[in-house]
């Protein structure tokens, strides 16, 4: 079902002729130029386009206009200091964590006292916690408590969640923690912590990274090779399953992959790979993929600053999961072929400059308004100051939440669902989009998949190529950001503004000294005997592939087992990432 008839094409595509051999060319010809900077779409560009097919109505297949019948934003919309504040759903709160647990602890509850709304802990983690060496490993000296909260065994979240009792216990809460290759270890602490405060597991909310395939790719921080990896996977899909009904297995993250230098095209193609080779280790598992599927979140696709590209191809990657749910995975209910993801940050962060960092302002609200006119959430992230250190300062906070007040309330852009359905560049686009999207995953596919990819390098290959023509663009000029590459003359004026950042850089110098000796502390006073054997038990286990390895953890962090101790036991059995 197309929009014009043949006659009507016919006449659009003559007028289009007599445009271009006369006011077009004459213009090109009076500034001697061969091609015109800026381009034109009409119909002619969406000859097949179908409404019902390629766009559909809200909260219906495609999804493409958006994900839900009513605009989530405004549903949950609330008064809080937090954009989206409380309504209806459990949720984290702002990422954050920094050095011991006793001082996110404190964090948390200083915050609290202020009034500020918190949700749950939304940890960040640092290095030796992500890649599963203990605070006191050498290979940890440096990191403890750097980019993140270091964390070692249950009496680090038993202290963390010391702030987090009464009416804002484990089961009134939802955490997230931003881990990949240590993510059972956090399950496994989780349940501990739970079953020590008489809290049953399946009233559990909250969601571990968990996608350990973008690390090989983007971040780094997997710990053993590939294929025992995705066992571990394997092992939080079906316990979580069965077990934990209202906590999600993991959110799927293309935003890495983009921020390493992928096309967006490529972070779509490559994360949707990924998700497939997850999936499909739950359905080996005999789970049956309508079940388990809607536990599965995604955290986003990062973005750059072309924002009508960006919000195409977001489009596009809604349209490309919907068919890959039902035509390769065989799900038969529609309600899960949602991505089902925060969604924002059009823009990405890695747009963001630390040369006159509050131009980021700007970028971060164009990318909160094109957010919203796609159905997501108006999020003006990042705060300007992301590029000045780890922190977001009081006032770049405000500034943030407050963008998103004014393009929702002032604006009023979440009022209206894909004002751009039908345009005859989106729809174009997103159809160019949609192609390239789903001859990469081909690609894939015929290659093996995402795992093979992943082990004979193609993939990140192909991510670094895309990075390496980005930068030669940028040394070129043909890429450009305001204030690094262009406009940066002695005329330029620096703006600036205060920051009022929350942590107290005074601890920071002894975080790794107070670490060590807290380790110390617990390997004296716990039963070491217990601990050993919890120890030798996972050991053993690992060595057959079919023993789901996560109740061997829970046993072993009751134990106060640290993770460098359980996660040597597995380097021994499935080796280590190279």
């Amino acid at each position: 079902m197309t929009m014009y008839t043949k006659d009507a094409m016919d006449k659009i595509k003559e007028a289009k002729k007599e445009w271009e051999e006369g006011p077009l060319k004459k213009t090109l010809d009076r500034f001697n130029v061969t091609e015109s900077p800026t381009k034109n779409f009409t119909p002619l560009d969406i000859k097949n386009f179908d409404f019902l097919k390629d766009v559909g109505f809200p909260g219906t297949p495609p999804y493409v206009t958006g994900k839900y019948p009513v605009n989530a934003v405004q549903t949950t919309w609330g008064k809080g200091s937090t954009v989206g504040a409380k309504a209806k759903f459990k949720r984290a709160g702002r990422y954050s964590g920094f050095g011991t647990p006793e001082d996110t602890r404190d964090y948390y509850r200083e915050t609290m006292e202020k009034g500020f709304r918190v949700g749950g802990p939304n940890l960040a983690c640092d290095l030796p916690t992500q890649t599963g060496i203990d605070s006191d490993d050498e290979f940890a000296e440096g990191e403890v408590g750097k980019v993140g909260v270091a964390i070692d065994s249950l009496r680090d979240f038993e202290i963390i969640y010391e702030a987090f009792t009464g009416d804002m216990d484990l089961d009134k809460i939802a955490s997230n923690w931003t881990v990949n290759g240590t993510s059972n270890f956090f399950i496994a602490m989780y349940i501990a912590l739970a079953q020590k405060r008489g809290i049953p597991i399946n009233k559990l909310q909250g969601t571990p990274q968990n996608d350990i395939l973008k690390e090989y790719v983007a971040r780094g921080t997997q710990i053993f090779p590939v294929k025992p990896s995705m066992r571990m996977q394997r092992d939080t899909i079906t316990y979580c399953t069965e077990h934990m009904p209202k906590f999600n297995i993991m959110s799927i993250s293309g935003y890495h992959m983009r921020e390493f230098g992928a096309s967006r095209t490529q972070t779509v193609a490559f994360t949707i790979a990924s998700a497939l080779a997850y999936y499909r280790l739950g359905k080996d598992a005999g789970l049956d993929v309508d079940k388990f599927s809607r536990r599965m979140t995604w955290l986003s696709f990062g973005g750059g600053m072309e924002v009508l590209k960006e919000l195409s191809v977001r489009r596009a990657a809604r349209r490309v999961w919907a068919k890959v749910m039902r035509d390769k995975l065989g799900s038969k209910n529609p309600g899960n072929w949602i991505i089902r993801e925060l969604g924002g940050v059009l823009c990405g962060y890695w747009t963001a400059t630390k040369q006159r960092p509050l131009n980021n302002l700007i970028r971060s609200t164009l990318s909160g308004a094109f957010s919203a006119l796609i159905g997501d959430p108006p999020s003006c992230a990042p705060s300007y100051d992301e590029p000045l250190g780890l922190g977001h300062s009081l006032e770049a906070q405000q500034l943030e939440e407050d963008g998103a007040r004014i393009i929702m309330e002032e604006a009023r852009l979440c009022d209206v669902f894909d004002p751009f359905a039908g345009s005859y560049y989106i729809e174009s686009l997103t159809s160019q989009y949609e192609e390239e999207i789903m001859a990469l995953i081909d690609k894939i596919e015929e290659m093996g998949g995402a795992v093979e990819t992943i082990e004979n390098g193609w993939m990140k290959n192909e991510i670094i190529r895309n990075s390496d023509d980005w930068r030669k663009g940028m040394e070129s000029g043909e890429n450009i950001q305001v204030g690094v590459n262009k406009y940066t003359g002695d005329d330029e004026i620096e703006v600036t503004t205060h920051r009022t950042v929350q942590y107290d850089p005074t601890g920071r110098e002894t975080v790794e000294q107070r670490k060590i000796d807290g380790l110390k502390e617990l390997k004296l006073n716990r039963d070491n005997e217990k601990v050993t054997a919890s120890l030798k038990r996972i050991k053993d286990a690992a060595q057959d592939e079919s023993v789901n390895l996560l109740p061997l953890f829970v046993e072993a962090v009751h134990e106060y087992a640290t993770m460098g101790e359980v996660y040597e036991q597995l380097r021994d059995v499935f080796g280590e990432a190279l």
